[in-house]
């Protein structure tokens, strides 16, 4: 596995047509068969993985319609949570990434075994109020818990 910081490019290329993908973690809304997934598919995006954070995060809910959690790193008391992890070419990365709406940022994400890739963080400010649901581990989980 890469050490912390490797590449963010994945190994491999988009529909075989020799260019690079970045990769993108997801932890909520846009993980398969949540609301704002066909977000990802519209850009022809190519699961890579289902895996899991390091212990180092928390995940609250935010008052957002479609719903979707907020993932923030932690100097202590974080957990491991759910994510997938997605590659996108850069044309379709950089289009969805300017899309993205306050409060949701990208940033460093390090995944279970220290890889770091870019991924969904939110923006400390929208977590005034929001109710802490990392005890379930992640967004599915937690949707079903509360469905």
């Amino acid at each position: 596995m890469p050490a912390a910081g490797a590449s963010t490019v994945a190994a491999s290329s988009a529909a075989g047509s020799g260019a690079p993908e970045l990769l993108l973690v997801v932890a909520g809304a846009h993980l398969r068969g949540q609301p704002l997934h066909h977000q990802l598919a519209e850009r022809s995006a190519r699961f890579v993985e289902a895996t899991s954070t390091a212990p180092e995060y928390r995940m609250f809910a935010l008052d957002t319609v479609p719903a979707k959690p907020g993932v923030l790193r932690v100097p202590e008391g974080g957990a491991a949570l759910a994510v997938e992890v997605w590659a996108l070419d850069a044309a379709a990365f950089g289009t969805f990434v300017a899309g993205l709406p306050a409060p949701m940022a990208i940033g460093r994400v390090r995944l279970a075994g220290g890889r770091e890739l870019p991924g969904f963080l939110v923006e400390p400010f929208a977590l005034e109020g929001a109710q802490d649901i990392t005890v379930h581990g992640g967004w599915a989980a937690y949707r079903e818990a509360v469905a």
